[in-house]
């Protein structure tokens, strides 16, 4: 997977740019607040169809403009492709694949593939649920095209099965000849995305204990363990049939608890992935290094599992992170990319070898001299 060319107009702070990419290790380098992030936040929603800031689209538009375009132009198995997406309305209101107009953008996401470190990753590890839950939804979908629909209908379901739930203060008779639609609906596709989600985590977990041990030299051994309806013993989510009952069972079987707490209490929406080192709690027990060190080896397994997935490389993003890591971690990191193409931001170009230098500048991108 290689950048080419991202072209962007009315995006954040940036009027209008082209910025070329070449192979290995591109810098957009210049001060805070000049439109680093935000080049990169640009080519980043190429690929997932999302910001990694979480903002409403309609803040990614610069201020006094009603749209913004952006333009990615990239080499992937041997051919030259493009995308290209209107941004207004609070939606993508346009997009294209290789100038062929697409109707959803689950269409184009694992088209072009990135991989994205950011200083908010180091805090994976520690963090809630939520952003265990949206990492393994982020890293499936790129690798996994029908993933993505799966989950948009689970969230669509979901939503009208938690509307039912508020309704039955008023309609209790509704709820009752009714909810059985919705969990049934929703079991179903909650276990095609429990059994992605699992596979994922099985996957990840050979090459994080490979990461994890390269760069602390040290015989702590981490390990995931995926946790969904079936609870931290239930190891079958391969088969789809057996976990759509399971999930229907628990949604049908506890509908007073449902009401009382006013929302859907069990399905993938509840998933989280526990991380442990030696067995015991990453969370709980680990120090900030360590749990750093796990969150960075989580996230290079997702290039590595992205590149069996697809046959080559995604584009790995680096937005600052590389001050964000000490001295060990940090020279890791720089061997463990050198032969695949990064596109990094930063302040200081010092401390590593720049093969494409671009110096940034309210929101303007010059190719340093």
């Amino acid at each position: 997977m290689l950048a080419r060319k991202i072209t962007v107009s009315d995006f954040r702070n940036i009027a209008h740019a082209e910025v070329s990419f070449e192979e290995g290790i591109n810098v957009l380098c210049g001060d805070n607040a000049q439109g680093k992030t935000n080049l990169l936040e640009a080519i980043y929603f190429a690929s997932i169809g999302k910001s990694f800031r979480g903002n409403h689209t309609n803040e990614m538009i610069r201020f006094g403009q009603k749209e913004a375009l952006l333009s990615l132009d990239f080499r992937t198995g041997g051919r030259e492709q493009s995308i290209s997406l209107c941004l207004g309305g609070g939606r993508v209101r346009a997009a294209e694949k290789n100038r062929v107009k697409i109707r959803r953008m689950s269409e184009i996401v694992g088209s072009f593939r990135a991989v994205l470190f950011c200083p908010e990753h180091l805090s994976l590890i520690k963090e809630g649920p939520a952003e265990r839950r949206q990492f393994l939804d982020i890293a499936i979908s790129a690798a996994e095209p029908l993933y993505m629909g799966a989950l948009q209908r689970y969230n669509r379901i979901l939503k009208q099965r938690n509307a039912l739930i508020k309704a039955a203060e008023k309609d209790k008779a509704l709820f009752e000849t009714t909810v059985d639609i919705w969990s049934r609906q929703l079991a179903h596709e909650g276990a095609y995305i429990a059994k992605s989600r699992q596979r994922y985590v099985k996957n990840a977990e050979g090459y994080m204990k490979e990461c994890f041990k390269e760069m602390t030299g040290s015989r702590e051994e981490p390990s995931l363990l995926y946790l969904g309806v079936g609870g931290k013993d239930f190891d079958g989510y391969e088969d789809l049939s057996k976990t759509e009952e399971m999930l229907y069972q628990k949604l049908s079987q506890n509908h007073e608890r449902e009401l009382g707490a006013g929302a859907t209490l069990w399905g993938t929406h509840k998933d989280d992935v526990e991380v442990l080192l030696n067995g015991h709690a990453a969370r709980s027990f680990c120090s900030q290094g360590q749990q750093r060190s796990l969150a960075l080896a989580l996230k290079i397994a997702e290039g590595e599992l992205c590149k069996i997935d697809c046959g080559e490389y995604p584009v790995l993003l680096f937005d600052d992170v590389l001050s964000e890591l000490d001295r060990g971690r940090r020279e890791y990191l720089l061997k463990h990319i050198k032969g695949k193409q990064v596109i990094m931001t930063t302040c200081e170009k010092e401390g590593f070898d720049a093969d494409h230098l671009i110096v940034v500048k309210n929101g303007t991108y010059r190719k340093a001299e």
